[in-house]
């Protein structure tokens, strides 16, 4: 009998927000949907993006630059970080994967938090590695806690800023103190998908401890605010040796030449980026006041999403919102609660306006 290892029975696959084509075809959906699961941008891609990928489509016969050169050297100059300290990857997820299969092993340990970017405990578990889960802490990071946990065995520990799917935000001050206080055998991932819709707060410097010297990879992705998350870009700052033990596991040209040319328009594209940094913040004021208004409490939200727990199963709404065309994401472990991607004003309304429905019993069952 052919058998697996052991450690993939403790995998539960990475299941992604609901797509439109799924809803359409489970209610044969004709008009309009609305998807609001997945914390894409409502604008769309910049379209100096769009036009560097429609021209990047005559040289698809060509494979990648498998180093993603341009991409890599251009994200030097604008952080002012060496290229060598710099990886690209098929999404911020394969780096996550990279460095698990780089540090971790069946002997070894990596740190997460309870309520985290479910991708995590996917590696971990792929790497054979032993996830330890922190409970929460007022609806965040336990930072104190996650520093607890740490033991020898430990190699990794993973913290998302902002938190997903909660959107919290652990401040400068924590993350300086954290950081100071994580042991030198431990690797910490900072995933920072959402950093660009933080705002005026007091955000950690994270790019300073990888040019401090400490076992840091910084995360960051072109999914979200720059609107390429169907191209898959992620990428990472860390410690030169770290980016080469990452990319010893990287397939070969896993980033692909639209990509990257997607990417790199992407960047030089300030309006696109402001208007829709613009955009997330006064959906954000409309949302949270509105579900302030229904008596709903919610995290306050750092990103493009908002985290809204009910009064009950959260389920048979997000059952009723699908029936009305409007997807959302339930909560794994928060069984009353819902994220809520932050979409377009259209968007927000319609979303409050059936939400109102479904809660004063038009549409109570699931």
């Amino acid at each position: 009998m052919l058998k697996t290892r052991a450690s993939l029975d403790k995998i539960k696959p990475y299941k992604p927000g609901k797509l439109i084509e799924e809803l359409v075809r489970e209610y044969g959906f004709t008009g309009e949907i609305i998807k609001l699961a997945s914390n894409e941008n409502p604008l769309g891609t910049s379209p100096k993006a769009l036009a560097a990928l429609s021209h990047s489509l005559t040289e698809v016969h060509r494979y990648p630059d498998n180093s993603c050169y341009a991409l890599r050297n251009r994200l030097s100059e604008i952080h002012e970080t060496p290229a060598d300290f710099i990886t690209v990857g098929n999404g911020s997820v394969e780096i996550i994967l990279q460095a698990a299969l780089a540090y971790l092993d069946p002997k070894s340990e990596a740190v997460m938090s309870s309520t985290s970017f479910i991708m995590y405990p996917v590696a971990i578990n792929i790497a054979g590695a032993k996830p330890v889960v922190v409970p929460i802490k007022d609806w965040g990071h336990d930072l104190e806690g996650i520093l607890e946990a740490i033991t020898e065995k430990t190699r990794i520990v993973f913290v998302d800023n902002p938190n997903n799917p909660l959107g919290s935000v652990i401040t400068r001050e924590e993350m300086d103190d954290f950081i100071g206080k994580v042991p030198d055998h431990v690797l910490v991932i900072v995933d920072e998908a959402y950093y660009e819709y933080v705002g005026n707060m007091d955000y950690p410097r994270s790019l300073h401890y990888v040019h401090e010297g400490h076992n840091v990879i910084v995360l960051r992705t072109f999914s979200k605010i720059y609107g390429l998350a169907g191209l898959r870009v992620g990428y990472g700052f860390a410690k030169p040796d770290i980016i080469k033990s990452v990319n010893k596991v990287r397939l070969p040209f896993s980033v692909s030449r639209p990509a990257q040319i997607a990417a790199l328009a992407a960047l030089e594209d300030e309006d696109h980026r402001d208007e829709s940094r613009a955009l997330n913040e006064a959906g954000k004021l409309f949302l949270t006041k509105e579900f302030e208004g229904m008596g709903l409490d919610y995290v306050p939200p750092f990103g493009n999403f908002v985290f809204v727990r009910f009064k009950g199963e959260a389920n048979p709404i997000a059952h009723a919102l699908e029936r009305r065309g409007i997807i959302i994401r339930p909560v794994g472990g928060h069984p009353d609660a819902l994220r809520v991607s932050i979409g377009s004003a259209d968007q927000n309304r319609k979303l409050v306006t059936a939400l109102k429905e479904i809660l004063a019993g038009k549409e109570a069952k699931g």
